[in-house]
């Protein structure tokens, strides 16, 4: 860690929002920057031209854009896991290699599906995709953000073990007419492969001859999903080095891509595209993902904030905050340096949200009023979603900018209960369209986003051990081999399960 430069950062003078505003006629200007069709409203941020050239500094010392350069080129960055990170190859940004070998098995991707839509290996008009973390919640936050309703697919994606979450699927679904899309890193995911077991066993029920027959895997361990049934021809493979959290941009998104058309998967992957040579070549004065980066540790570190809202100003995008919440905190939550050495700063802050105007009748009460100072951020589209009356899009982004200016300026009462303290943060992120394209741009500024701040804090934002652990224990008492969790732990097994389970 560099404490002198954090130091100086810690020192920076916390000047009111509105004082910034008013000392910098051309602030929103400054502060304003747009990419991909979307606009990137900082001003309302605690940032000033002072706090950006620290955290330039600080960037410059902990060789930010070597990191970069690192990333971007496929070394083995992952130190823990000695591999590189290569999600950015998958949209053409990375070791030539690499790139070559992600268009091939996107071109193996497209092929499946074209010989899928001539009918050759089933008359399917629905799909089952089975998954857990970003091999689930990637692709299902892409369909409910893009489709547009009159699709020859329907999709359902599945991730709960929960069987309250697959069983309506199948009542549902017609077994003859379900493809059925297995989505596992390693495939052997308990979680997956359990629902996966399921569904065929629903299929052989309904009549299915040959339910594997029916089946797709996703997998970067395509000889484990031959052993486990699959036919070689329909396993699509993606790289070791695309990890899970990170992996829509790769065969993971197959079913999207059916779904959807394989155009709207190009045209994700040329937005991330744009978004990547953006990262690469601008300073970090100007640099879209560093700059939120930059705010993100100016609250953490200067204003000991410890959590973040995102809030979707658009149905369709609902699930955004919670992908999120993934990409960040699996990413950043960690505990030690690169050197292994304690962190002796905060990590990832608690990522949480939802969706406006719901959210504004739900926690905005405490982030207009409450103790805590929590950074908000906004997303809004331009161009509707619907066809209904513009009164309710107009509404809607209405009331998405005045929470913004209501954080900010506040409204001071004689009466306390009444008082509004203001001066509270936030950043708007405002699409012109919902398209693949600006979609693919966002996700990739949210991903160097979290690389930024990473790099801030010396840390490896990609391994995620601390999942594993439970995963562990959980095998271990469905093991039941005589060796004993805490007490607590045991009375829940055995009220669960009865006495000697």
């Amino acid at each position: 860690m560099t404490s002198d430069q954090w130091q100086t950062i810690k020192a920076l003078p916390q000047t009111p929002l509105v004082s910034l505003f008013d000392k910098d006629p051309d602030r929103v200007a400054n502060f304003g920057l747009e990419q991909a069709g979307i606009y990137f409203d900082f001003s309302k941020t605690h940032l000033d031209a002072t706090a950006v050239h620290a955290f330039d500094k600080l960037a410059d010392e902990l060789d930010l854009a070597g990191r970069v350069n690192a990333l971007l080129s496929g070394e083995p960055i992952n130190v823990s896991e000695g591999r590189a990170a290569e999600h950015s190859a998958e949209r053409g940004t990375g070791n030539p290699a690499s790139v070559d070998n992600a268009a091939m098995l996107h071109q193996r991707m497209k092929s499946l599906i074209e010989v899928i839509e001539t009918g050759v290996l089933g008359d399917f008009t629905q799909i089952i995709h089975l998954g857990i973390g970003g091999s689930a919640l990637g692709p299902k936050m892409l369909h409910q953000a893009l489709k547009l309703g009159d699709e020859k697919y329907e999709l359902a994606v599945v991730s709960n073990i929960d069987g309250a979450a697959l069983e309506p699927v199948l009542e549902r679904f017609t077994a003859a007419k379900t493809l059925l899309v297995i989505a596992s890193k390693t495939f052997t995911t308990a979680e997956t492969l359990l629902n996966a077991h399921a569904v065929l066993d629903w299929m052989r029920e309904d009549g299915v001859a040959d339910p594997l027959g029916q089946v797709v895997a996703l997998t970067a361990a395509p000889e484990q999903a031959v052993e486990w049934g699959v036919d070689e021809t329909r396993i699509l493979p993606f790289s070791e080095t695309v990890g899970g959290r990170y992996s829509l941009w790769s065969s993971i998104s197959f079913s999207l891509a059916l779904a959807l058309g394989y155009e709207a998967f190009e045209d994700l992957l040329a937005g991330a595209a744009g978004m990547d040579q953006h990262f690469r070549d601008t300073p970090w004065a100007k640099n879209i993902p560093a700059l939120a980066a930059f705010a993100d540790q100016y609250y953490a570190q200067v204003r000991g904030c410890e959590t973040r809202a995102v809030f979707a100003y658009d149905e369709r995008l609902g699930l955004l905050p919670d992908y999120l919440q993934q990409l960040e905190m699996e990413s950043n939550g960690k505990s030690v340096t690169l050197d292994g050495e304690p962190l002796e700063l905060q990590s990832s802050p608690i990522v949480w949200g939802g969706v406006g105007t719901d959210a504004q009748h739900a926690v905005f009460q405490l982030l207009h009023q409450g103790t805590h100072l929590v950074p908000v951020e906004f997303l809004a589209v331009i161009e509707p979603g619907d066809s209904l009356n513009p009164a309710h899009h107009n509404g809607l982004l209405l009331n998405c900018f005045a929470q913004g200016a209501a954080l900010m300026a506040g409204k001071k009462s004689d009466d306390s209960d009444r008082n509004y303290p203001g001066d509270r943060p936030s950043m708007t992120l405002l699409l012109e369209d919902l398209e693949a394209c600006s979609l693919g741009a966002l996700l990739a500024f949210y991903e160097h986003r979290t690389f930024v701040n990473a790099v801030l804090l010396d840390i490896n934002p990609f391994d995620q051990f601390g999942v594993e652990l439970g995963k562990q224990m959980a095998n271990a008492l469905a093991a039941d081999d005589g060796n004993q969790l805490d007490a607590s732990t045991e009375e829940l097994k055995k009220r669960a399960f009865g006495p000697g389970q």
